[in-house]
């Protein structure tokens, strides 16, 4: 029997251990440890860290700390301690965790041939994987990465026998058995593992790039199969190890379990996420209540409805625009539901502007309206020059014959340039807006072509079909819970601004795969204002009144700003409109000087801190992202109107009444809820071990080939959030690692079909990667916490955390 398909089975099986990690140009936040979430969550750090070496949870100074600041109550630890079998006070368990954490392995400077391999598989997996940026591409790309590696092999010197390399099987899948053939088949997937692991980075990357197929992997091709030849060649010439080494597995953090088989990190991690998540669910609890006391009917219609990102950054504005008027803000998922392939005008570049969980259905691309007119011209113009400059001097700083003088003759001007982002980055802020304000965007003279287009030749159709409008359009409102609109309803994109950023596309919207919002937002409102798409939204049972106009905006996350883009507001609606753009500025004024202050900044500047963040090209911290987030909402606004949270909960609108059968509930926890966990898991692991799970110090960092960064001047790519993402100082993490809390509110009967209908999340939850708890407003407002196996318990009476704890932590070494 031929091993060929077993070869490759194997490959993609051992695969899983190994996330998913997407290029810098549309950075996605995925857990690092994807591959581990079928086990529970303990067992899955302890496998990662025998596989990638990175440790799974906090050390015992950021307990400490957590507990110093009275962030885990006290009875609920030592209630977790004691159901673990843990005898321990937590002063004493404090110092185990502590004892525990100063044993380790002491690295090595010694070069192994594993080393001298990854050094030559690095170098040729940067220049195959470049996405445009080196001068001189790599040759033979697009044969694929083993044709053309086997090509130059020969004519690379750091390559023992590298002429040998030729003589290798021109088929990869050849290759893999060529080199495999001492070794049993059983031992095929731990050799695929192991290898594939060694580079974690490099795999996730060519293993997403793999599974898309974009235009880059069209154009240059680069498969498991094809990079494991090259490996196990390279592993073959330069006598590497082809098989791990026996190791003895061990509990995480070198502490011993006692028969809960819990490892002491894990009981002070649960404590902790209890004490958060008490909090949180007595306050979603008791509005519960004081909602159901209520009537609706005395409601009046709010002068306007905004619908923003679930992202927690939206949490801290929506507190602000609530504040500022009569105004409602609900939460929805920032693609707005519209799984689309978008295309900018003038842009060469496509982008699917939708989860990564879900596949574009869509071509969505920027048209002139009619014949564009003067703002065309006038935009065509500017960015005719711009784009001119850059090419120019694009081919002087690559001529030979004209690089050095042109760099003697324009550094005067780059010094300038630089010497203004440094020293006076507010003032760059100013001009660069006052320019923006000359130029006019496309969305002044463009709209999105959401009409379906039958003759548009591309690999996505081009727009809707009516019924595709319908049916959107009624989603969201369905997963709102929406029963009345106002006057006017703006769905709000989000975006960030940012200088001399690798990093940049991890701030901006996480439901459209690391892009902007403002396109999906425009999308949804297009189609919203189309009457024959309201007729088919009555016929659903969708009344929208005939005075409510749709409008989208974007919200600038690193400055609080929201613009509303113009479209088709009619005079009557003119007042309403700019009584609400006077209003966001006062809430982001108010926005920026919370965020502002949380950073160190003094919060009567906000505005104009914000804005020399986003021009400063030496700010390693923009803003601070979704760091500290811990908890996702699901329930209607009102049960968090009243509290701050803090800039920490992901916050989904959702109305239990309005959805008898459960289905939006279903799709929030199939969708939304999975992006989040994904979420926040990156930033929990690339917290508690950002050298393996993270990308380190932006200071360090060197990009390569616009895919991602190296530490230094070469490695493996790192694939996490960098350290500044994260921590406040070099060793205090201003993220507390903590796996995702999530509070629904809806009837546990409903909760416990959705999960029975959707076992990955359950497995999710059973697992431990997550904790979910419904609030039941059908059993007086009380709280069930999910037991796992689609079982609840009754949570007891509300634990409140302690200000101080009651039993001193002491030193390590008392």
């Amino acid at each position: 029997m031929s091993t060929e398909p077993a070869i490759e089975e194997r490959i993609d099986a051992a695969a899983d251990v190994v996330g998913s990690v997407w290029p810098l140009h549309s950075f996605v936040t995925a857990n690092p440890l994807a591959g581990f979430e079928d086990r529970p969550f303990h067992e899955a750090v302890a496998d990662a860290e025998q596989l990638l070496g990175g440790t799974g949870y906090p050390g015992a100074d950021v307990f400490r700390a957590a507990w110093e600041r009275g962030d885990i109550d006290a009875e609920v630890l030592r209630s977790e301690l004691a159901a673990h079998g843990y005898d321990d006070d937590p002063a004493a368990s404090l110092d185990r965790l502590a004892a525990a954490g100063s044993v380790g392995t002491p690295a090595s400077d010694v070069e192994t041939a594993t080393d001298r391999v990854d050094a030559v598989l690095t170098k040729w997996l940067a220049a195959f994987l470049d996405q445009g940026r080196a001068q001189w591409p790599m040759p033979n790309r697009e044969q694929g990465f083993y044709a053309a590696v086997r090509q130059l092999a020969p004519h690379d010197d750091a390559i023992p026998g590298g002429a040998a390399f030729a003589d290798r099987p021109a088929d990869p899948v050849a290759a893999v058995r060529e080199v495999l053939t001492d070794y049993p088949v059983s031992k095929w997937r731990d050799i695929f593992e192991f290898q594939l692991a060694a580079l974690p980075g490099w795999t996730g990357f060519l293993k997403q790039r793999a599974a898309a197929g974009d235009a880059w992997q069209t154009a240059s091709p680069i498969t498991l199969t094809g990079y494991l030849a090259v490996r196990l060649t390279l592993v073959d010439l330069f006598d590497a190890p082809v098989v791990p080494e026996e190791t003895s597995d061990g509990p995480e953090g070198g502490t011993e379990t006692p028969g809960s088989g819990l490892p002491l990190p894990e009981v002070w991690l649960r404590a902790w996420e209890a004490s958060y998540r008490g909090e949180l669910v007595d306050a979603v609890s008791d509005a519960s209540e004081a909602a159901s006391q209520r009537d609706d009917a005395d409601r009046e219609r709010p002068d306007a409805q905004l619908v923003f990102c679930i992202d927690t950054r939206s949490e801290i504005l929506r507190r602000h625009v609530e504040a500022a008027g009569d105004y409602e803000t609900h939460g929805y998922a920032g693609f707005f539901g519209v799984p689309m392939r978008y295309t900018g005008y003038g842009s060469d570049v496509s982008v699917d502007a939708c989860p990564p969980i879900l596949d574009a259905q869509h071509r969505i691309a920027e048209r002139p309206t009619g014949d564009g007119g003067d703002e065309q011209d006038a935009h065509d113009s500017w960015h005719a020059a711009v784009a001119a400059g850059k090419a120019a001097v694009k081919r002087l700083q690559s001529n030979a014959a004209t690089a050095f003088s042109f760099v003697e003759s324009a550094g005067a001007g780059y010094g300038a340039a630089l010497a203004a982002r440094t020293l006076v980055p507010g003032r760059v802020h100013d001009l660069l807006d006052a320019a923006d304000e000359r130029v006019p965007d496309e969305h002044e003279f463009c709209e999105p072509s959401v009409d379906y287009n039958p003759y548009s030749v591309h690999e996505l159709r081009e727009g809707l079909t009516h019924e595709e409008k319908v049916e959107y359009a009624a989603t969201a409102f369905e997963l709102l819970g929406w029963e009345r609109f106002g006057r006017l309803v703006v769905f709000t994109g989000h975006a960030s601004e940012t200088a001399n950023n690798p990093f940049d596309s991890s701030l901006d919207c996480g439901a459209c795969a690391g892009n902007a919002g403002g396109p999906n937002a425009r999308v949804l409102a297009a189609i919203c204002n189309d009457e024959a798409v309201q007729a088919g939204l009555r016929e659903r049972g969708i009344e929208i009144p005939g005075d409510t106009v749709f409008v989208a905006g974007e919200h600038n996350t690193t400055t609080d700003e929201v613009e509303l883009f113009d479209g088709p507001v009619p005079e009557s609606h003119a007042t309403d409109l700019e009584r609400l753009r006077e209003d966001l500025a006062t809430a982001r004024a108010n926005a920026a000087a919370e965020r502002a202050a949380d950073m160190g900044a003094p919060g009567d500047a906000g505005v104009r801190e914000t804005e020399r963040r986003a021009a400063d090209w030496a700010e390693t911290r923009p803003e601070w992202g979704l760091a500290g987030n811990a908890g996702f909402v699901v329930g209607p606004r009102e049960l968090t109107a009243n509290l701050d949270l803090d800039g920490r909960s992901f916050l989904h609108s959702y109305d239990w009444s309005t959805d008898p059968n459960g289905d939006a509930l279903e799709a929030i926890v199939a969708g939304p809820l999975v992006v989040t966990q994904w979420i926040n898991a990156q930033y929990y692991f690339a917290t508690v071990d950002n050298a393996a799970y993270g990308s380190g110090s932006k200071v360090t960092q060197n990009p390569v080939g616009n895919v991602g960064v190296y530490q230094g001047n070469g490695g493996d790519l790192m694939s996490g959030l960098p350290l500044q993402s994260l921590y406040a100082t070099d060793d205090e993490p201003y993220h507390q690692p903590l796996r995702l809390s999530t509070v629904v509110h809806a009837p546990v009967e409903h909760v416990t079909d959705v999960l029975a209908d959707n076992p990955t999340v359950a497995g999710l939850l059973d697992n431990g990667w997550l904790s979910l708890t419904v609030v039941d407003p059908t059993q007086d407002h009380r709280a069930f916490e999910y037991d796992g196996e689609l079982e609840w318990l009754p949570m007891s009476e509300p634990v409140a955390v302690a200000p101080e704890p009651t039993v001193e932590p002491q030193a390590a070494d008392d």
